[in-house]
């Protein structure tokens, strides 16, 4: 007997290393940045087993043969006449050599040229969004588009969802698709049926099942914000279709701060492309609406930088690091979770050192604790760096912008994370026109007058346990 369970003994622990040994030959042999191959081999090496059964389960792109399949056959007709409708122009190209350096990047990594438009609207509360979604839900008369990560029912949120029902019921045609990892609550309620029964097509996108753990990653998430209303007007931005007076009150952190984009003409038909893909990829159905050629008298224009596995992989990461190099003058980040990876963070350090005004605006408070603390061990270096770090105290800041020079700005659904620049599907506006730019000028000021700047003195009082957990945090931050 004692012989039996000594000889299992020995199987179990070769079988073990065996398999420890198999998994660790695999994370070492993939192309990634060192860091996520450390943090990965510290998982499976403080984890036995457990660790490695994570990274099989999360540590590797995998969106699934039907997916990829479905995402490489849509890639030619995505693209088609979304080339340059600036090109035929006889014009300076807007912003100067700022811009022109990331259409040139979008031109040659997919394809993306610039799509004008007649109008664009910040809006600003949940108040304005709301109410402008469901004025243009009443006025909808063909079709009504909607993807998102979450979608929470109660407040002005169910007052938009009976607009769809009733939208619906008058003939036009409506398409949710919503996360579902994001919306599980969605999913479950009496709203999802209501819909449906109305006539509303609901999808979950990347559903999450235990038998697709086996052979797919399942933690991709669909994380853009995409409102396109008859293929001529579309939202796009930082909010999820939440209400901020009936989501996360209990995470005690404030009201949620977001923007949105209301935007006319063939830019947002360029936006309705990239549901078609979505819902394609999702659904097998293609619903490509036709992109017709940009007004000669447009003086207003912006790329489309859709990213994400299978289509752009990274391209919003590359656009955020070209503009950070390419500024000049000024870079103001508005971001709710900021562990940028190790490129960018360089990037931002070397453009303080060389003069640029950096700015950084987080919320004070965090509904994320592990990514709250993993934000915070890169303060010393950027402060050091000249960096200025504002921690906006309304509430939890979730508007994702950027602002370089006052010529450029890309806002958003993506954070300055890795999880966003690398993991999620993402989609993020590159607005080139002075207008446009000064918009989002006029609403950072804004955030910045409601923020306290971080002082490096004061930061370097904090106490040695928190010094020890902001650097567990950080070698973990290629993970979150």
């Amino acid at each position: 007997m004692d012989n039996l369970q000594t000889i299992l003994g020995l199987i179990g622990a070769v079988l073990y290393w065996l398999f420890t040994a198999a998994v660790t030959i695999r994370v070492i042999t993939r192309r990634r940045p060192v860091s996520v191959t450390l943090a990965w081999l510290l998982v499976i090496y403080i984890l036995p087993l457990l660790g490695a059964v994570f990274y099989l389960m999360f540590g590797e792109l995998n969106l699934g043969r039907k997916r990829a399949a479905r995402s490489e056959a849509m890639v030619e007709p995505y693209l088609e006449n979304l080339a340059n409708g600036f090109a035929g122009l006889r014009r300076p190209w807007p912003g100067g050599q700022l811009t022109l350096a990331i259409h040139q990047l979008l031109s040659h990594r997919m394809g993306i040229g610039a799509l004008g438009y007649e109008q664009m609207r910040l809006l600003d509360s949940p108040e304005s969004i709301f109410e402008q979604l469901c004025t243009d839900v009443r006025s909808a008369q063909h079709s009504i588009n909607i993807l998102t990560y979450i979608w929470h029912p109660g407040g002005r949120v169910d007052e938009l969802a009976e607009a769809l029902i009733e939208a619906s019921q008058r003939g036009v045609k409506v398409s949710l698709l919503i996360d579902h990892a994001g919306s599980r609550k969605f999913f479950r309620s009496r709203w999802r049926t209501r819909m449906v029964d109305a006539g509303i097509a609901v999808v979950p996108a990347l559903p999450v099942r235990l038998l697709r753990a086996l052979v797919h990653r399942i933690d991709l998430r669909m994380h853009r914000k995409l409102i396109v209303i008859d293929d001529r007007l579309a939202f796009t931005g930082s909010m999820n279709m939440a209400d901020p007076a009936f989501f996360k009150r209990e995470a005690d952190v404030g009201p949620w701060i977001d923007i949105m984009l209301r935007i006319e003409g063939q830019a947002a038909t360029g936006l309705a492309k990239v549901f078609a893909w979505d819902w394609e990829v999702e659904t097998g159905q293609r619903r490509l609406p036709k992109l017709e050629a940009g007004q000669l008298g447009c003086h207003q224009w912006m790329s489309i930088i859709p990213s994400g596995p299978g289509v752009g992989d990274d391209l919003i990461g590359q656009a955020v690091l070209s503009s950070i190099y390419r500024a000049n003058e000024s870079i103001v980040i508005s971001t709710p979770y900021f562990v940028p990876s190790e490129s960018i963070f360089e990037a931002l350090c070397q453009a303080a050192k060389r003069g640029v005004r950096v700015q950084v605006l987080l919320p004070k408070h965090n509904d994320s604790l592990m990514v709250g603390w993993a934000s915070r061990s890169y303060f010393e270096p950027l402060l050091r760096a000249g960096v200025e770090i504002l921690q906006f105290d309304g509430g939890l800041l979730h508007t994702k912008a950027m602002l370089m020079d006052d010529q450029l700005a890309l806002v958003g659904s993506v954070n300055l994370d890795i999880r966003s620049l690398q993991l999620n599907f993402e989609l993020t506006v590159a607005l080139f026109t002075p207008e446009s730019c000064a918009h989002i000028r006029q609403l950072l000021r804004g955030y910045m007058a409601r923020s306290e700047a971080l002082e490096l003195d004061r930061w370097q009082q904090r106490s040695r346990p928190a010094r020890a957990l902001e650097r567990l945090m950080f070698f973990m931050s290629p993970l979150l």
